[in-house]
């Protein structure tokens, strides 16, 4: 930090204060610097005081995402400075549009952002975690435990729940009888917008993953998310909404109303080049003496496109995408062609097109002898390719992929606001589904995890004679929050609710009888209001997503935790 003496050159020293160190000790310090002729250009807070006000900041944050959780969930209307509405209950999105400037909270915020990119679903829950460990840890700080202590039971704690929940709650997928797919996808779409029409969605969406599935280099299944291309379009209700399976449909229409509408047995040239009148390169000018000569350049222009259309048909080829323009004069001898030709197609699209019909993006026409061929290899193939108006928009639907390897999901919707969150809720089911099938394990939903680890917790903390066993002890308290909040969410007595669980739990736990072995699956009813099993009732989650909450939640507390001094250099102010 720049520190600078009241007469004389500009010197740069660092002080070190421990900051654990009593609030005495930085006025003797701040008045011995003051006696040197040093002060520090900038607002300074310790110890104490810095804590709270991080709790606080990030309470604030938690408050606001805490009714957004669980089925019974409420949902966010934000406002940004230009007017833009969006309603969500989406906890990435709901922080993203908030602009947060505390530097603590911000940790929160790039904790959801990295749920949500990991996991794809838990981005409420994990904010909500973070917390409340955060809370506790500074009761304890506040009971002279030092924070290097809390720091240490928190680590422990976290690696504990992690070992328990891979022992005993994770059940394979492959054990379960019912569709474990289906039952992902409908509990994390329960939580949201869309929830009413589950049923429909969630088929769609697991039908989708599926149809993406791509063998990585090491030989394991891979289902890319991204591979599903999600298209919003105004007119009718959710319910409307269709899965174009083995197929790819763009927002886009055809380039000419005289190209066919519909292609059968579809050949695909993909293209990143435009299909205009031929112009010479920048910079290359050509000097003509005789008035009859310009009028030859100008015909070789023109020659020089419609032989590349030419060579483009020969080649078999009916359908055409470009990223780039097709001009009229291009057009017309498409037209003459029967080739349907679509512009102005996204780079993105174009290379989900490509791997879906097995086609190549060609760059260039010119060959290794200097001309220009069209290699017939490089087409795609397809069913049918099909230009069709949904709501106010056209569309192109690819059918009958050669190699499907994409999937579109066209989502229809009263307005803009429905659209967009129905969007954000298909992408998390689509997340939570792909996790589930790449790492083919599961866990209850409902809360009966958190509840699980925490009665494990408390007898876990009971085993260190240390000061660690006040943080394990917290830790166990504070993943309680989950179930309470959800139980408050669907105006619920949480008490009650959660009493009825930890009994269950811990029958479970003792495994004095078999019978009630069962019982470590039992998790909330928020619809009638009790308690039941999870597994059986189909309210499941991947493994993965409750890991890594866990995971990001303490690391994220323990970040802010550390945090012991808050230095604020104050700006340079500008000369007159």
């Amino acid at each position: 930090f720049l520190l600078r003496p009241i007469s004389g050159e500009i010197e740069q020293r660092s002080c070190r204060v421990p900051g654990s160190a009593a609030q005495s000790s930085h006025t003797l310090l701040a008045a011995a610097m003051a006696d040197m002729g040093l002060t520090l250009m900038g607002e300074r807070e310790t110890g104490a005081d810095v804590r709270s006000a991080n709790v606080t900041a990030v309470m604030a944050l938690s408050n606001i995402l805490k009714s957004s959780l669980g089925p019974q969930g409420l949902d966010k209307m934000l406002v940004d400075d230009i007017g833009d509405v969006t309603i969500t209950n989406d906890g990435a999105t709901i922080l993203k549009q908030l602009e947060v400037e505390h530097p603590a909270a911000k940790v929160l915020v790039e904790l959801a952002n990295l749920q949500d990119t990991e996991v794809g679903d838990g981005t409420t829950s994990v904010v909500i975690l973070a917390a409340e460990l955060l809370k506790r840890a500074n009761e304890l700080v506040k009971n002279n435990i030092h924070p290097t202590t809390i720091i240490a039971g928190y680590r422990l704690a976290m690696r504990e729940s992690i070992k328990y929940i891979q022992a005993n709650m994770s059940v394979a997928v492959d054990k379960l009888e019912q569709d474990v797919l289906l039952s992902i996808a409908k509990t994390t779409l329960n939580s949201k917008f869309v929830g009413a029409e589950s049923d429909i969605f969630s088929k769609m969406v697991v039908d989708a993953m599926r149809s993406v599935k791509i063998n990585g280099p090491d030989g394991k299944a891979k289902y890319p998310v991204s591979q599903v291309n999600l298209i919003k379009s105004h007119g009718q209700s959710c319910s409307e909404s269709v899965l174009v399976a083995g197929g790819y449909a763009i927002q886009l229409a055809r380039g000419s109303q005289e190209m066919p509408t519909y292609v059968a047995k579809a050949k695909i040239a993909l293209l990143d080049f435009d299909l205009k009148k031929h112009r010479m390169s920048m910079g290359v000018n050509i000097v003509i003496d005789d008035p009859e000569e310009l009028e030859r350049v100008r015909q070789r222009e023109m020659d020089i496109t419609k032989e590349k259309i030419k060579k483009i048909s020969e080649a078999g080829t009916n359908v055409v995408f470009t990223t780039k323009g097709i001009d009229d004069f291009a057009m017309k001898y498409l037209v003459e062609a029967g080739i349907l030709g679509v512009r102005r197609v996204d780079k993105k699209d174009i290379k989900r097109i490509a791997k879906c019909t097995g086609a190549q993006l060609i760059l260039t026409m010119a060959n290794m002898d200097g001309d220009e061929s069209f290699d017939p290899a490089t087409l795609g193939a397809a069913e049918e390719v099909t230009e069709q108006r949904v709501g106010d928009n056209d569309f192109i639907f690819i059918k009958g992929c050669a190699s499907a390897k994409a999937a579109t999901i066209l989502i229809r919707g009263a307005n803009e606001y429905m659209l967009e969150e129905a969007d954000r809720s298909i992408h998390d089911a689509l997340c939570a589904v792909s996790r589930t099938l790449e790492s083919n394990a599961v866990v209850p939903g409902g809360g009966a995890v958190e509840t699980a680890l925490s009665l494990h917790l408390e007898d876990y903390a009971r085993t260190f004679d240390s000061y660690e066993q006040w943080a394990i002890a917290e830790f166990s308290e504070a993943l309680q929050v989950i179930p309470k909040t959800l139980a408050m969410n669907a105006a619920m007595d949480a008490i009650d609710l959660l009493a009825a669980l930890r009994v269950r739990h811990h029958a479970a736990q003792a495994g004095q009888d078999p019978k009630k072995a069962d019982y470590k699956w039992f998790g909330l009813d928020l619809t009638n209001g009790g308690v039941r099993n999870s597994v059986t009732a189909g309210v499941l989650e991947p493994m993965v997503s409750k890991l890594k909450s866990l995971k990001f939640a303490t690391e994220a507390a323990i970040t802010i935790l550390r945090i012991d001094d808050l230095i604020k250099i104050a700006p340079e102010q500008e000369q007159q």
